[in-house]
């Protein structure tokens, strides 16, 4: 199901030695245990003009709820940012975002630094995807 939620339930029963009935048991047993956390589209970025792939670094001086609970709602506000990770070691927060091109990141990144203070603010823009993923090993 990871690589497409879309098999019918009799093709998974096939795949797996069981009827329909029982994979559909199964499935939903997965989702109210909350296993499985939902069934989606991945959408290719290309398509819908967000081609430009970046990873911005964080760094702030600020470490109290209040700023994160005001970073958290900016970044979960700004659709073009698909993922923000608080991180160990040098860097505080890992953002990652889809834009269609540097002037599309300058802009999110302009909208960014009016709603929140940040000690440091740095980009590296992907040149290649050579592995990319949303399923793990179960």
């Amino acid at each position: 199901m990871q690589r497409d939620c879309a098999l019918p339930l009799e093709t998974l029963g096939e795949r797996i030695g069981l009827s329909r009935n029982a994979v559909w048991r199964r499935v939903k047993r997965l989702e109210e245990t909350g296993v499985i956390r939902a069934r989606v589209a991945l959408v290719a970025p290309e398509a819908v003009g967000r081609t430009l792939q970046v990873f911005i670094a964080v760094r702030t001086s600020a470490h109290e709820a209040d700023w994160l609970e005001r970073f958290a709602k900016a970044t979960r506000e700004m659709e073009e940012i698909i993922g923000v990770y608080r991180m160990t070691g040098e860097l505080d927060y890992l953002i990652r975002a889809r834009v269609a091109d540097i002037a599309d990141y300058d802009a999110l990144y302009q909208r960014l630094i009016r709603r929140i203070p940040m000690a440091d603010v740095s980009a590296s823009f992907v040149m290649e995807e050579i592995k990319e993923t949303t399923a793990l090993t179960v």
